[in-house]
């Protein structure tokens, strides 16, 4: 079933909550990241059909030194969090299984989305057709509603996490994109900031020691296993829609910032 499009309803305004949610993140304002700069590039970060690739990750609200020319501009991305109210009254986010016939970083989770097309307008754009093309999700059905900080990769690809709201999760029929997507599932948003069923490993980048984090889902008999670019995303995400730090260490790095990156999530 599809959704009418209605150019003067808000969709989310018969859900009050979500229409509460929406009416307080439309008030987010992410930090900036400045796009008056030169070209350059060290790695795509994306997989040979431009998705995002859900590597080793971490975050930094200020953004982290790396040592890349003074001036360069991240080959640019986007992914949905796309948000719902499940039965429970607890909010719910969408998530795919990449394919185990892809190349590189096959079977594991990610959020939809993928690296900006020229024909592209914006992030949300982006995240949208993206969502479109690996899940069948129609973008009248989703309301943005703010974008949050953009990441920036070990490959310095520049990963803007879009957040949108649907509704009426009845109309969405996922329809995966068997070349792209295994599975579709939703997981507890409010999970990402939990201790329950998490686990973390130190690694080191640079000479600082981080934490990558590895959450653990399960539903109708499937297991998930949730880390790194993705999950970082998810705990910012989390963070900001529910008001609150996560209840475990994220130990992140302390690297003074560069101009030319301030106001970027480092995610090597």
């Amino acid at each position: 079933m599809e959704a009418e499009a209605n150019p003067v309803r808000d969709p989310v305004a018969s859900c009050p909550r979500l229409d509460d949610l929406a009416h307080r993140l439309r008030l987010y304002v992410p930090l900036s990241f400045p796009d008056d700069v030169e070209e350059y590039e060290l790695g795509d970060g994306v997989d040979e059909r431009g998705k995002v690739l859900p590597q080793m990750g971490l975050v930094d609200s200020a953004a982290a030194a790396v040592p890349p020319p003074e001036r360069f501009r991240p080959k640019r991305a986007a992914v949905l969090v796309c948000l719902f109210e499940g039965k429970l009254g607890d909010l719910r986010v969408i998530l795919t299984k990449r394919s185990s016939n892809l190349s590189t970083h096959s079977g594991e989770v990610s959020l939809p989305g993928g690296k900006a097309e020229e024909g592209d307008a914006d992030d949300r754009e982006t995240a949208l057709r993206e969502a479109k093309e690996e899940i069948g999700l129609d973008p009248s059905l989703v309301t943005v509603v703010t974008v949050l900080e953009p990441f920036l990769s070990r490959h310095l690809l520049r990963v803007v996490p879009v957040i949108g709201l649907l509704s009426d999760n009845q109309a969405f029929k996922p329809v995966a994109n068997a070349d792209e997507v295994e599975a579709i599932f939703d997981a507890p948003l409010e999970m990402f900031l939990k201790d329950e069923n998490r686990r973390s490993e130190e690694r080191e980048w640079m000479g600082e020691k981080f934490l990558v984090h590895y959450f653990n889902f399960s539903t109708e008999n499937k297991n998930f296993v949730i880390w790194g670019l993705t999950a970082t995303i998810l705990i910012h995400a989390a963070s900001v829609i529910y008001q609150r730090p996560p209840s475990f260490p994220e130990q992140k790095p302390s690297y003074r910032v560069p101009r030319y990156i301030k106001g970027t999530c480092i995610m090597p």
